[in-house]
């Protein structure tokens, strides 16, 4: 008999999917496709990794809680882990994340505390300041990090990295990654470029979002910084798991431009993904010009469209915002 042990076993080994239609270049542009991670997101890996390491290290003991400021991805991942192992979690979100993400981590036992998004990252209000002040307030409690935490960047380095260089049989000649904690773009670049130096690393940014302009000037700042609806990438700090070092261009990209796209995908590829893959593909077509057809591009797509039925896939909400007629 053919089984897994557990649902963690089924982590990872991802496909790879062709996209046709929604593309504007004459490159083959493969998607992978992380939805099929049990968690539904890419994020599954690093959650995982993030769990053992702190088992090893003796950070999370027995019968600990895990305490995380997430988008709801990382969450997820942690959370299942957490069934598995014996641990409680609870989950820091920012309130522009949406219902779905919230009530899935209900779901799965977790306990959920809601931060306001407009506030400066070192306000006692913003969900990294109460995820840490939790962890103060809660006996025997890990803080995850996963901004800094590198094991986020290893998981990516380990299996993410490794997949995408035998399934592209190390034809890959652009990644596309949008960047949030850093830790995909970073574990998986890093293994690519050992293989192949010339392959080009794109982060994908959003405007709102510091990445790009440090990453041409060295400059953090805070003029780029206001409110954006894009969920899962850019940031208004500099995570220690983003190497610059490592990537060759950012692309930033407008809440609308990523929404649109990530409807045109579940539609037109009959893939239906969430804001961060929507956000990579519209990247792609602005860099068009820097792709020939001879090129192997893979984009990572990090979670599923179902955290996001509310939003992008709800005709009001999309109009509300002005993406839609």
């Amino acid at each position: 008999m053919k089984y897994f042990n557990n649902i963690l076993e089924t982590i990872g080994n991802t496909p790879l999917v062709k996209l046709n239609k929604t593309v504007e270049t004459d490159a083959l542009v493969l998607a992978k496709v992380e939805t099929f991670n049990p968690g539904h997101s890419i994020k599954d890996r690093m959650a995982l990794k993030m769990i053992e390491d702190a088992e090893k290290n003796g950070n999370l003991k027995p019968g600990g809680t895990i305490i995380e400021g997430t988008s709801g991805n990382t969450g997820m991942g942690l959370a299942l882990a957490a069934i598995q192992k014996g641990y409680q979690c609870v989950f820091v979100l920012a309130d522009k994340q949406s219902k779905e993400k919230m009530d899935i981590l209900r779901a799965v036992g977790a306990q959920v505390v809601v931060c306001p998004t407009d506030v400066p990252p070192e306000s006692e209000l913003s969900y990294y300041s109460v995820a840490k002040r939790l962890t103060k307030e809660t006996p025997n409690s890990w803080y995850v990090n996963q901004y800094d935490n590198p094991s986020n960047a290893l998981a990516h380095y380990e299996s993410t990295g490794p997949e995408i260089w035998e399934q592209t049989e190390g034809k890959i000649t652009h990644l596309v990654v949008g960047v949030g904690t850093g830790g995909t773009i970073s574990g998986t670049a890093k293994y690519l470029k050992e293989q192949n130096p010339n392959i080009k690393i794109w982060g994908i940014d959003t405007y709102g979002s510091v990445f790009k302009k440090y990453h041409e000037t060295g400059e953090f700042d805070k003029k780029e910084i206001y409110s954006y609806i894009t969920e899962g990438i850019g940031e208004d700090i500099l995570p220690e798991n983003v190497d610059f070092s490592i990537i060759d261009k950012f692309e930033k990209v407008t809440d609308k431009d990523g929404a649109v796209m990530s409807r045109r995908l579940s539609t037109e590829e009959g893939i239906m993904v969430g804001y961060s893959a929507g956000s990579a593909v519209a990247g792609i077509n602005q860099l068009k010009d820097n792709l020939s057809k001879d090129d192997i591009v893979v984009v990572i797509f990090h979670d599923h469209g179902t955290r996001y039925v509310g939003k992008l896939f709800n005709d009001d909400w999309m109009k509300k915002q002005g993406f839609m007629k």
